[in-house]
């Protein structure tokens, strides 16, 4: 497999332009949703990939998924996405401008790249809930980007053979205690400072969250650990990944662990300067490798023993 790097410069400029030229991003603001899309539509066709657009609306108002499909027309394929709203009139810089950034740098490395599988990365809208207290209950539940696309893949029978979901990818802290878990019982087994990256399924899911984690391991300096639950437990399912599971299709969410490490969650000092590129680049340079790995070797089995937490 070539190796490729991600610049931290490149990642910083992308969300640096969402989180503050189209600023604010949230439902109501369709003109700059409007141009966060056609800027990365724009990054996508620079970077080689066959770019299109799934409209839908909500409430008389037209919104758009922007996809950018890499590799040849196999049957099967990977998704890779992340969500270019933000919550309320917030900057959303790691939540989810990150996420985006990452897409974007992952397009460039894909279209660089000879693939056996069709890859579709997706940058979905109306990720985010209505109004900023809704909790985990964003219109991806219902009505967002990701549904609208998932649900297009059931009705056309499409086969995934994964779902990627990236999801808040820029935070990071060495300070010991910086990361918080949902139950204390985690504490034992997840490291104390918030220096790492989560690979995040179903229980179901466990061999193919192994199989990512232990790849995207090897392909940068960057920890990475994965954890396999109950979507009950709170924020397994709180993002577009969500809307995958609920169509049956294999999904996985990749993340700086949101409320759990970012204290400025869905707060307006969730900007650009906080964010950790260099270990953000890593991120992508290791979802990079998974989807590769996962795009050549099919087999569940084979890497089973050597997979770690």
């Amino acid at each position: 497999m070539t190796n490729f790097t991600v610049s931290p410069d490149r990642l910083h400029t992308h969300v640096s332009m969402l989180a503050e030229t189209f600023f604010p991003r949230n439902y109501a603001h369709t003109e700059n949703l409007d141009r966060t899309a056609e800027y990365v539509r724009n990054e996508f066709e620079q970077a080689r990939g066959m770019v299109s657009e799934q409209l839908f609306e909500m409430e008389g108002k037209t919104y758009r998924n922007v996809i950018a499909t890499f590799g040849p027309a196999t049957s099967e394929r990977i998704v890779v996405g992340a969500h270019y709203d933000a919550c309320d009139e917030l900057p959303g810089a790691d939540d989810n401008a990150s996420g985006v950034a990452g897409l974007i740098e992952l397009a460039y490395l894909l279209g660089r790249s000879n693939l056996r599988l069709r890859l579709d990365l997706v940058a979905y809208t109306l990720e985010e809930p209505k109004f900023i207290d809704a909790g985990g209950d964003g219109l991806f539940r219902t009505v967002g980007g990701s549904a609208v696309h998932a649900e297009s893949l059931r009705i056309q029978g499409a086969a995934v053979r994964l779902m990627l979901s990236l999801e808040m990818i820029g935070y990071f802290s060495d300070e010991p205690g910086s990361q918080t878990y949902p139950s204390p019982i985690f504490r034992l087994l997840y490291p104390s400072p918030g220096n790492f990256a989560l690979v995040v399924g179903r229980l179901q899911d466990f061999w193919l969250a192994r199989k990512v984690t232990r790849v995207m391991r090897k392909a940068s300096p960057l920890p990475v650990y994965s954890l396999n639950a109950p979507a009950w437990l709170k924020g397994v399912d709180w993002s577009d990944h969500f809307s995958y599971w609920k169509r049956n299709y294999p999904a996985l969410m990749i993340t700086d662990t949101a409320f759990n490490r970012n204290r400025e969650y869905h707060k307006s000092g969730d900007t650009a300067d906080r964010l950790d590129y260099k270990r953000m680049a890593h991120v992508v340079e290791g979802v990079y490798a998974a989807v590769r790995h996962i795009a050549e070797n099919n087999s569940k089995g084979a890497d089973a023993g050597n997979d770690a937490k």
